[in-house]
């Protein structure tokens, strides 16, 4: 109870609340902007809390980008370009519901359930968390080295359209993450001379170089071009709100459980949730013939998983360390810099931490309703912004990020080089988000095995010898064989045909 009351205290104040409300507008601008996406919002508000204590520099992440996912509705809805990866999946679906002319149903519909969703997360996150984190205090080298590869495996497989351009994407980031000093052995690997690389390559200026600056490349490249769509006049989005809950509460709480489940999966994310909740509303629908030409069944079951998955996607990220999606990724960072260590001992030692971040949750998602009303009235100006205004914009605050993150020019470099990296790896289909797990998840993996591998003195079968290592590894062990074995049947189909 002392807990939570510290949890409150630390929450509700003035600099807290200011810095929710303000990282939310923020959210939402970013989010409401083709192209850019929930984790570019977050990367880019990394240099900012340098300057923050722990918990609003967290809130402000939080909140940032539980708004950005919802806000890249907007102008999926409206221009049929989703905002974010995870407005995607059904922005065929809410374009056609605007030119049907029901612009504020389809944008009312997304607001109601990315906030029930992220609150039925939230829900989720609170009462599971302290559990798996009794279970995570039991967890030795070879647990968490069953962790780390469960995290590459769904980042690879399932967090990918094609799982062999993901598994290069994971291969790219593994790479990188033996760069320097920091490996078991303290031996300099692919440091080529340089001192700067000694220390490995710095997350962040990874991060913004593949997300932010790959963007502005792309633009440039395409020659900046106009937005080629027009909005449409929104009326009122509150109308339809009691009718679509009581017709698809089904829909509803299947996303928002499917959602859930999906996000606790290291690496797969909002992205993977929605595309995969869409598919099964289709399915399961009673009139899946009404798909694809303007049904709100498919949007509101997508993005209640969207953010349901946001929230959940904290307990791998809080208990084990290990992130659940990139954005949980960059907060891991920014944890460490603060002197918070992600794992089961944060709910012994910071337990009001802990409750301070579920009440950041519950402020976030009940802030989206008002605040997204807001943006959705002032959605037309925002879209309107010109790609040669916006894109040098972008490039600034990349440039500052990149160099707060060290105080060093070298940071920019870094910045830069992953900029082209991330642009020539989407030229080619290939998916930045496993790549940038393999960068955080690489290490983890590297130093378990070893320590493992020290402690049996190189017996392999200490990794199945302790009862919760070997079921991780026998999950891990079936996951690789079903991808083997759907392989070798789809193969073996097309030679069948021929």
């Amino acid at each position: 109870m002392n807990a939570i009351l510290a949890a409150f205290e630390l929450v509700f104040t003035v600099d807290v609340l200011l810095t929710l409300i303000s990282a939310a507008l923020f959210g939402l601008l970013v989010g409401a902007v083709p192209g850019l996406t929930a984790t570019m919002a977050t990367a880019l508000l990394v240099p900012l809390t340098f300057f923050m204590d722990p918990i609003p520099a967290v809130g402000a992440m939080v909140t940032c980008a539980a708004m950005a996912i919802f806000a890249g509705d907007i102008p999926g809805a409206l221009l049929r370009i989703p905002g974010t990866p995870a407005s995607a999946a059904y922005v065929d679906e809410a374009y056609a519901m605007t030119r049907k002319g029901e612009a504020e149903k389809v944008l009312g519909a997304c607001v109601v359930f990315s906030a029930i969703g992220g609150l039925f997360g939230t829900v989720v996150l609170i009462f599971a968390a302290p559990a798996l984190a009794e279970i995570a205090l039991k967890f030795s080298s070879p647990e968490y080295f069953w962790m780390a590869l469960l995290g590459l495996t769904c980042a690879a497989f399932i967090g990918a359209s094609s799982p062999i351009r993901g598994m290069v994407s994971l291969l790219i980031g593994l790479l990188i993450s033996t760069v320097g000093l920091n490996n078991p052995a303290g031996v300099p690997r692919f440091t080529f001379g340089s001192t700067d690389m000694l220390a490995g390559i710095d997350f962040i200026p990874a991060m913004i170089g593949l997300f932010a600056v790959s963007e502005v490349l792309r633009t440039i490249a395409a020659g900046a071009p106009p937005w080629d769509s027009m909005q449409t006049k929104v009326g009122n989005i509150f109308r339809d709100w009691g009718a679509m809950i009581r017709t698809y509460w089904r829909q509803q709480v299947r996303g928002n459980v499917l959602g859930t489940a999906i996000g606790v999966l290291p690496g797969a994310g909002a992205d993977v949730a929605a595309y995969v909740s869409y598919a099964i509303s289709r399915r399961l629908s009673r009139n899946p013939e009404k798909f694809g030409t303007g049904h709100v069944e498919g949007v509101i079951e997508s993005t209640s998983a969207n953010n349901s998955s946001l929230a959940s996607a904290w307990i791998p990220a809080l208990v084990f360390g290990i992130p659940g999606d990139t954005i949980t990724a960059i907060v891991i960072g920014v944890l460490y810099v603060k002197g918070i260590n992600p794992g089961p001992t944060l709910f012994l030692f910071n337990p009001q931490t802990i409750y301070a971040v579920f009440l950041i949750f519950i402020l976030a998602n009940l802030l989206m309703v008002p605040l997204g009303w807001l943006v959705i009235k002032l959605a037309r100006h925002l879209l309107r912004t010109p790609r040669r205004v916006l894109m040098p914009m972008i490039l600034i605050f990349c440039i500052v990020g990149a160099f707060a993150s060290n105080n060093a020019a070298y940071g920019i470099v870094l910045m830069l080089g992953f900029g082209v990296l991330g642009f020539l790896m989407e030229e080619n289909e290939i998916p930045i988000a496993p790549c940038i797990l393999g960068i955080v998840i690489g290490p983890i993996l590297e130093r378990n095995f070893i320590t493992t591998m020290i402690k049996s003195d190189g017996a392999v079968t200490a990794f199945f010898e302790r009862p919760i290592a070997a079921a991780l590894g026998a999950v891990v062990v079936i996951i690789w064989l079903s991808l083997i074995l759907g392989a070798w049947r789809r193969r073996s189909a097309n030679e069948q045909t021929f």
